[in-house]
């Protein structure tokens, strides 16, 4: 009888222990969620949905004359399309030759990065 009555302080402490592990986990998630929340790293987080950039972030697409160019997400791509992007590209590939030594060390300088 004493072998019985161990097993079943043994599943009883077994059954403490995994809710107090949950427990301890779901108030330690917490409390870094808040801590994330309030310390306002949320807000550098910009893999998130429904990320706003601050204001001075937010650039004019007039403005982006030479910038970046994609396809749009949806719609037909035809010839006026490619010929489009093909003539971004190639603003690209100019600025890429005008690099003297691209595989230079001053590649990689802060003046080359406008720091």
């Amino acid at each position: 009888m004493d072998n019985n009555e161990d097993n079943r302080k043994g599943g009883r402490r077994l059954i403490i222990l995994a809710a107090a592990s949950i427990f301890i986990t779901l108030c330690l998630t917490t409390v870094s969620l808040a801590i994330y929340h309030y310390s306002g790293d949320i807000y550098l987080d910009r893999s998130r949905p429904g990320y706003l950039p601050d204001d001075e972030e937010v650039e004019d697409e007039e403005e982006d004359e030479e910038g970046d160019y994609t396809f749009e997400k949806t719609g037909v791509i035809n010839k006026e399309v490619l010929e489009e992007y093909l003539k971004k590209l190639q603003i690209e590939v100019e600025a890429l030759k005008a690099y003297q030594n691209p595989f230079d060390a001053e590649a990689l300088s802060d003046a080359q990065f406008g720091l």
